[in-house]
C-alpha cells in the first residue's frame, strides 16, 4: 500500500547498502583479495582468520552501543569509515605500493562495518513497520539483502579479474552515496515509540 513506500524504501535501501559496501564479497574471497595483494597462501589465510576476529569483536561493541549512540548516528559513523577505508583498499590496488597497509585497511572496514550495518539493519527492520506488517517488512528487508549479496558476490571475481581496484572503488562509493541517504532519509528510532514513528512515517 502506498502509506508505507517510506518504510519500505528504507527496509530494501538498508538491505542494498549492507552489500553494496562489499562486505560479504570481501569476505567470501578474502584469501584471493590477500594473495592479490602480494601476501603469501599461509599469510593470507592467517590475515583472512584476522578479519573474523575483528567481525565478531565489533559486533560485540555494536551491540552494547546501538540503544547509546542510535541506529542512525551508528550508520553515519559506518559510512565514513567504510567508504575511507575501501578507497584505501583502492589506492593500494590502482598503485601496486603500501600492500602491507592492505591488512590494517581491512580491518578497518571490517570494524566500521560491523559497528554499522552489520548490527543495525536487523534492527532497523524490525522497528520501521507497524505490528500489522512488520513480518512482510521484514522479510522484504531480508529479501533486498540477500538477492543483492548474491548478486556482488558473484560479479566481484569477474569485476576483479579485469581491475582489482574497480570492486573497491565502485563498494567506496556506494558508502559515500548511503552516507547522504541515511543524512537526508533516515529517521532515528533510538528511544522512539511505535506510536511515535508511525506519526513521523507518515502511517498513522
Amino acid at each position: 500500500r502506498r502509506k508505507y513506500r517510506l518504510p519500505i524504501f528504507l527496509a530494501v535501501s538498508i538491505g542494498m547498502f549492507n552489500q553494496l559496501s562489499g562486505i560479504n564479497a570481501i569476505l567470501y574471497y578474502a584469501n584471493d583479495i590477500f594473495r592479490f595483494g602480494g601476501f603469501s597462501s599461509l599469510s593470507a589465510d592467517k590475515q583472512a582468520v584476522l578479519l573474523g576476529a575483528m567481525n565478531f569483536c565489533a559486533t560485540l561493541l555494536a551491540m552494547s552501543v546501538i540503544d547509546k549512540l542510535g541506529r542512525k548516528s551508528l550508520l553515519l559513523i559506518g559510512s565514513v569509515g567504510t567508504a575511507a577505508a575501501l578507497a584505501g583498499v583502492a589506492a593500494i590496488f590502482h598503485t601496486h605500493s603500501h600492500q602491507a597497509d592492505l591488512v590494517w585497511l581491512l580491518v578497518g572496514f571490517i570494524f566500521f562495518f560491523s559497528i554499522s550495518q552489520g548490527a543495525v539493519i536487523w534492527v532497523y527492520i524490525s522497528e520501521i513497520f507497524p505490528t500489522r506488517v512488520r513480518s512482510k517488512g521484514q522479510s522484504l528487508g531480508s529479501s533486498s539483502h540477500w538477492i543483492m549479496n548474491a548478486l556482488i558476490s558473484g560479479f566481484f571475481p569477474w569485476v576483479a579479474r579485469h581491475s582489482t581496484a574497480a570492486p573497491f572503488v565502485f563498494f567506496s562509493a556506494m558508502m559515500v552515496l548511503q552516507f547522504f541517504v541515511v543524512l537526508l532519509v533516515y529517521p532515528e528510532t533510538k528511544g522512539v515509540t511505535l506510536e511515535q514513528l508511525q506519526h513521523k512515517l507518515g502511517i498513522d
